[in-house]
């Protein structure tokens, strides 16, 4: 990490929320709106709903034509590919796929995956994870797989020491995810990919929730697959998915006879949202530009820069969005909330600032209710996690109530949360 980067993480720095809220239409529209479930989807910068509306205006056509709106299509699609394989740290742009959302990924890989098992059956998968990363795997059972379960641990966190013991000579592959979407935990994946690797196994990445949040790096990850969606990193409504290039070519997918048998063709089934993904290309080129502002760089990002400008977005985001993480804790804490999965302040490291919690005598319903009347939107449910609502014994019907919050929001608005918790506490 450079001088600049260590001081910005050491909290030198400030960090200018309120400057880059102003590039969100929606937060201007909303006006005293506080958008606090990102989790089930963060808001747009101007720069991605430009670059939706150019698509739809000026090439809203198929691609592979020989005309030019046609060739403008190829063009946007081979620069998204390259941008995101710039933001993920690919290894070439061949390596990125485009499609609807992540949960369908899953389900094209696991059904790869299940053509290809014979000694090694078993996979692995965890009770912390999201059931898209959970049930897609479990219904390979009718193709032999068998599974194993990495639990999480009491302070809401799946630990690699766990993980040893379940791997064997049978493992095929590993299943878990970078970052708990109810918990907000973060797992070590470089280790548990060491440790499935050196059990002969692969490791499957879910990125969804930590997207938003810090630095993604399938390299220093040395995962074998990983996807993600664009609607959690301030893009449209579509996912994309990274998977070595060699594993890709290996794999048995579902194609047309006329799409060549190598990636990226062999992964992305139909035409997916062109505009969603010129969106895409533009929510990375926005986080260059925040990188390439907060290092006090001129001009506009280039695809020679997108790497390091984007790493150094996301690296000064996960530092401010620790110190929203503290403070969100703290008003948890005063509020006598029974809070989920790490609560420590030494922690706040291995966290990103979304929270799982529970008032003591209230429904989750009712908190949620309360904070909508407050012009504050959370939620309340299992977050579509069951199996860890019952590790926490909470009934799956009610589940916990939900906040989570990404870069553009500050804290004046945790403040008022904590008014409306206050609030209720004391009439509970």
């Amino acid at each position: 990490m450079s001088a600049r980067r260590a001081a910005y993480a050491a909290g030198h720095e400030t960090f200018p929320a309120g400057a880059l809220r102003a590039q969100f239409p929606a937060l201007q529209r909303a006006g005293t709106f506080f958008f606090a479930d990102n989790a089930a989807g963060a808001q747009v910068p101007q720069m991605v709903l430009d670059a939706v509306n150019r698509h739809l205006l000026d090439h809203n056509v198929q691609r592979g034509g020989r005309y030019p709106q046609s060739m403008a299509v190829d063009a946007t699609v081979a620069r998204s590919r390259a941008s995101v394989a710039a933001f993920l740290n690919a290894r070439r742009p061949e390596e990125i796929a485009f499609g609807m959302n992540a949960t369908s990924f899953i389900r094209t890989i696991s059904l790869a995956v299940g053509q290809t098992l014979d000694a090694r059956n078993e996979i692995v998968v965890t009770d912390l994870d999201h059931a898209a990363n959970v049930e897609t795997w479990l219904a390979l059972e009718k193709m032999g797989a068998k599974f194993v379960w990495w639990r999480m641990r009491p302070d809401g966190c799946l630990h690699t020491e766990d993980l040893k013991p379940l791997l064997s000579s049978r493992t095929r592959l590993v299943a878990c995810t970078l970052t708990s979407n109810a918990l907000g935990s973060i797992v070590d994946v470089r280790t548990a990919a060491d440790l499935a690797h050196a059990a002969g196994a692969e490791i499957f990445l879910d990125s969804v929730h930590f997207g938003p949040h810090g630095p993604i790096d399938v390299q220093a990850f040395d995962c074998d697959y990983l996807v993600c969606s664009g609607y959690k990193i301030f893009a449209p409504h579509m996912g994309f998915m990274w998977g070595r290039y060699d594993l890709l070519m290996k794999l048995p997918t579902f194609r047309e006879d006329f799409i060549p048998d190598e990636p990226p063709g062999k992964i992305e089934a139909g035409t997916f949202i062109y505009e969603n993904v010129a969106g895409m290309d533009a929510a990375v080129n926005y986080l260059a530009g925040v990188g390439r502002n907060l290092a006090g760089m001129s001009g506009t990002p280039d695809p020679g820069s997108l790497r390091e400008d984007t790493r150094y977005a996301m690296e000064a985001i996960q530092a401010y969005e620790q110190k929203l993480s503290l403070e969100l804790a703290r008003i948890l804490r005063e509020c006598g909330a029974e809070v989920y999965g790490i609560a420590d302040d030494a922690r706040v490291a291995e966290r990103v600032p979304t929270f799982c919690f529970n008032l003591p005598g209230i429904l989750p319903r009712a908190v949620t209710e309360a904070a909508a009347r407050a012009d504050i939107g959370i939620r309340d449910g299992h977050m579509y996690a069951p199996r860890l609502m019952r590790r926490l014994n909470l009934p799956v019907e009610t589940g916990a109530v939900r906040i989570s919050l990404v870069h553009y929001n500050t804290m004046a608005e945790i403040h008022r949360f904590g008014n409306v918790l206050a609030d209720l506490s004391k009439r509970g």
